[in-house]
């Protein structure tokens, strides 16, 4: 299905072995109730590996991008729980990016997502965001065992801005410029979309791929009853 909002937080990270079991915990009980609860937050996913590298990415859809830049997010990554001081410093190969949508097209939520980030230059930036949204990504939408085809733009002010919580990470954060999500049925569904794609990709000046395939494990909505 089409993404929920405008405005993504995408975030890949790997977690050192012995956080693993009180991630989780903190994951799905504190902090992404806390994230979603935001002004403007609509939803909020975690995948884990298949294929592929950071082990864990996870994923805020909220209304716009403004809203990742307004004052209730600021003030939240500003003032970490005191669980969160715990947890954050166990993380590592951190990217971390704030985008705009460009293109969101699907049927519904797939139970196994394909994440691409890769670079275009700025040169070719214009004409990269016209084929992609115009024809390739439409066509890729409909594939057979496609849920979902997405466009994230990087904001890199927003991405690189300096907050509390970006701070406790143990090594500097990435910020990935061009995201393309794929969401499908099974692991060779969305390899083969990205297949196809990737072609197209390398026509228009796409660099420094790389992309990995997760499963679903959890998602947040506004409340533990109702989308918001």
């Amino acid at each position: 299905m089409s993404l929920a909002g405008m405005g993504v937080v995408a975030i890949w990270h790997d977690l050192q072995p012995e956080a693993k079991e009180e991630f989780y915990e903190w994951h799905s009980r504190e902090h992404m109730p806390e994230r979603v609860g935001i002004p403007g937050f609509r939803r909020g996913r975690r995948y884990l590996a298949l294929s592929g590298t950071p082990e864990y990415f996870i994923l805020y859809e909220a209304d716009s991008p403004e809203v990742l830049a307004g004052l209730d997010y600021l003030n939240r990554l500003n003032a970490p729980t005191e669980w969160t001081r715990r947890m954050l410093p166990a993380f590592r190969n951190v990217d971390r990016s704030i985008c705009r949508v460009a293109f969101t097209s699907g049927m519904g939520s797939g139970g196994v997502m394909l994440t691409s980030r890769f670079n275009i230059d700025a040169a070719h930036r214009s004409g990269s965001i016209e084929a992609l949204t115009r024809r390739m990504l439409p066509s890729l939408s409909q594939r057979s065992g496609i849920a979902g085809v997405h466009l994230c733009l990087t904001d890199e002010g927003l991405s690189k801005a300096e907050t509390a919580e970006k701070q406790m990470y143990t090594n500097a954060t990435h910020v990935s410029g061009w995201v393309v999500l794929i969401e499908g049925n099974s692991v060779a569904d969305v390899r083969s979309a990205h297949e196809e794609l990737t072609p197209g990709l390398q026509a228009h000046n796409a660099s420094a791929f790389d992309s990995a395939i997760y499963r679903h494990e959890f998602t947040r909505l506004k409340t533990p009853w109702s989308a918001g």
